[in-house]
């Protein structure tokens, strides 16, 4: 008698969507499932060691470089493979969500690369993970356009010659796909997102002289990238493609995995091509890891750690120094500023802000950086012009003047600046205002001129949990406490409404946002995402 058929994977409570077939093929899907089945139960094993290792900072407050792999770290002799031709020159990537609009916009912008991604700057909803997928398969084929129904402006692309490569970002490892099951049980987004993308396009991307290059987000240890590895391996002899076709680059954005960078690149070698350095996750993985670290570990306002601050520059110094010794590229963070078209004194002060960021990472080695916006291409593209010339990235530079100590990446109290109340207010309105927005299926969202995502709710929610249990007092005198965080909150709330009107506010999600902020932000159980609770609430 013949084995059984394995079980396919159930559509879930999930609306048709237009052209959802042609993502959800039989094929697509039986993909996925043999990924769930193959690495899930790794995923879920990994998952449980991030808690063990949260536990033992908790009883050490401390972190060092791994004892067990100092043999790699020794090893001067491995590289990882060389970059293909479309990610030899990275000097300027421009990030965003993977909706119709900004897949044009992001492809002309003159970018080197696009980050598409469906991770921090994507809600999850059902809508944007299926139909994501087709806007980047319609933009490989050429069949993508789009009209705003509001101003009646027309997209299209430009010729293949002039557009970004695309490196897209999955779901980070804790993150499922309700709407997407296998026995009953969700299958992990991370493997939903990379597994459909790269079915349906490695190899079309072959074919157009690139290849499915990945962004891998929120990695907390070297044994989460040789996972990732193993898929990779799997996927591409699954498919029929040379090995060493995946490239990724992996967000150095936990503070676990700043003290494994040379470990993470080996687990990968074969299929690396840098990493990058992300700056709002990587506070809020300290905040998390170190919350009840006393004092030491406590964050001024989330916009006075800048890249300068000690134990930042220790990160990003380590960082370029590990990439190239390794042959890897070095990517630096994100430019989130969104220029404002009334105000142009705030442009010319924001604009020149960037620029010295971008002078900056490009005169410390790195081989490019991250815009939020398309009108910053040009500001950090000549910052990395001036460095680079014609060479396509800076990787000769070995920087081996640099020297970072285990203590060096945790020096928190290093920096001098202290949390202000008026950063309290500004974590409780970015936390309030995103939270809504990502509620209504919004990932990447203008606040203050600032392009904020699910890491800086995280940082914000974090800084408001930690500096009321660290009872932190304000230069005013008041002290930081539950009842405070809802005083400001109700505050805003009223804010809100007046700003926006009686009808829109209770057209919106408002309450829900507020309620929900105040719950990861008061709660003594420490929530590890702010978006495992928000999904449940999250329609579509």
């Amino acid at each position: 008698m013949s084995a059984p058929a394995p079980s396919p994977l159930a559509i879930v409570d999930a609306e048709p969507l237009p052209r959802q077939d042609e993502v959800l093929t039989d094929a697509a899907l039986a993909f996925v499932a043999e990924l769930h089945r193959q690495f899930t139960p790794r995923r879920d094993e990994l998952l449980v060691r991030r808690g063990e290792r949260r536990a033992e900072i908790a009883r050490t407050s401390s972190l060092d470089f791994l004892p067990e792999t100092a043999r790699i770290r020794a090893d001067d002799s491995w590289k990882v493979a060389p970059a293909p031709a479309a990610l030899n020159d990275r000097r300027v990537e421009i990030t965003g969500p993977t909706d119709r609009k900004m897949t044009i916009n992001a492809l002309n912008s003159g970018a080197r690369v696009w980050l598409a991604d469906f991770e921090d700057a994507s809600a999850p909803t059902w809508e944007n993970v299926v139909t994501g997928q087709l806007n980047l398969t319609d933009a490989y084929e050429r069949r993508i356009d789009f009209k705003d129904g509001k101003s009646g402006k027309s997209y299209a692309l430009k010729p293949a010659d002039e557009l970004a490569t695309v490196v897209m970002r999955p779901r980070g490892w804790h993150l499922d796909e309700r709407h997407l099951q296998l026995d009953g049980r969700a299958v992990p987004g991370a493997l939903v997102d990379f597994g459909l993308y790269f079915f349906h396009n490695a190899e079309r991307l072959i074919e157009l002289g690139k290849g499915p290059y990945i962004y891998l987000p929120k990695t907390e240890s070297h044994l989460e990238a040789r996972l990732w590895n193993e898929i990779f391996v799997f996927a591409q002899d699954y498919v029929g493609i040379p090995q060493g076709t995946v490239r990724a680059t992996v967000l150095i954005e936990t503070i676990t995995a700043a003290y494994e960078m040379e470990e993470i690149l080996y687990e990968l070698r074969d299929h690396a091509s840098g990493l990058n350095a992300g700056r709002w996750d990587y506070l809020f993985s300290i905040v998390k890891n170190f919350r009840d670290g006393g004092s030491k570990f406590v964050l001024p306002d989330r916009n006075l750690v800048t890249m300068t601050a000690p134990f930042m520059r220790a990160y990003t110094e380590l960082l370029v120094r590990t990439c190239h010794k390794r042959g890897a590229h070095a990517i630096g963070g994100m430019a989130a500023f969104i220029p404002s078209r009334r105000d142009a004194e705030v442009n010319k002060v924001a604009f020149e802000k960037v620029k010295a960021d971008k002078d900056r990472e490009a005169g410390d080695g790195f081989d490019g950086s991250w815009v939020a916006h398309p009108d910053l291409v040009p500001i950090a593209m000549a910052s990395f012009d001036a460095v680079l010339g014609e060479k396509p990235n800076q990787k000769e530079r070995l920087r081996e003047d640099v020297s970072v100590a285990p203590g060096d990446l945790i020096a928190i109290d290093s920096l001098d600046a202290k949390p202000t109340y008026s950063g309290l207010v500004n974590a409780v309105q970015v936390g309030i205002r995103y939270i809504e927005a990502w509620l209504r299926g919004m990932g990447a969202v203008a606040i203050f001129n600032l392009m904020e995502d699910a890491a800086t709710a995280e940082i914000s929610r974090s800084q408001i949990w930690q500096w009321i249990n660290a009872d932190v007092v304000f230069e005013n005198g008041e002290r930081a406490t539950a009842d405070l965080a809802r005083k400001i909150a109700a505050d805003e709330l009223s804010a809100i409404r007046d700003e926006i009107g009686a009808e829109a506010f209770s057209a919106g999600r408002w309450q829900q946002a507020h309620d929900l902020l105040l719950t990861v932000s008061l709660d003594q159980d420490y929530a590890d995402f702010l978006t495992l609770p928000a999904y449940e609430q999250l329609r579509g």
